[in-house]
């Protein structure tokens, strides 16, 4: 019980850090973020469970007005702003990620990429164009037209989130929960 509220912390802790790291242009001219990268890694390391609470941690924290999302914003603003169905995507994504995580029995780099595609990019994505679509007042398709210049360097992450993971399995193979 102690071990897992201090993977929770450590990696909502995670996600709050990764969002102060700034910004890079992909050659594109679209800014891309690492927090994302964060809640993947939440699901790929942690599993389902751990990695779903510590996401919801980090929204709560966001929440109480702690300036913890990329560009220093936090506060009950942020949940509607046409940003907030990422914000709530977040412990979704990081649960379903590691659940898929849990499930995949591919060698562990693959699997990681492959559960950060589809439960932090496919389903983060759906959960945040829907978020905006209903701020913006604009239709599913037209909020994903504006989110599919993320899309390439989202694909970055999943790349790095598998590494990442991979890296920490052969590591420490037993810092790897989802696969446990």
């Amino acid at each position: 019980m102690e071990k897992n509220v201090t993977y929770i912390a450590l990696f909502a802790a995670l996600i709050a850090v990764l969002g102060l790291v700034p910004q890079i242009t992909l050659a594109v001219g679209v800014p891309v973020t690492a927090q994302s990268m964060g809640v993947m890694l939440c699901g790929t390391v942690l599993g389902a469970k751990r990695g779903g609470l510590a996401a919801l941690l980090f929204i709560g924290l966001v929440a109480l007005g702690l300036p913890l999302l990329s560009g220093g914003r936090g506060g009950l603003g942020v949940f509607s702003g046409p940003t907030v169905g990422f914000v709530v995507g977040f412990p979704i994504a990081a649960f379903l990620t590691g659940l898929l995580m849990e499930k995949l029995r591919a060698p562990i780099g693959i699997a990681a990429a492959g559960a950060s595609l589809l439960g932090g990019v496919l389903v983060l994505y759906g959960v945040g164009i829907t978020g905006m679509a209903l701020v913006l007042g604009k239709s599913w398709i037209a909020a994903a037209g504006i989110m599919a210049v993320y899309l390439p360097g989202d694909l970055i992450k999943v790349a790095l989130t598998g590494f990442i993971t991979q890296g920490l399995a052969k590591l420490r193979p037993d810092a790897i929960l989802s696969r446990h």
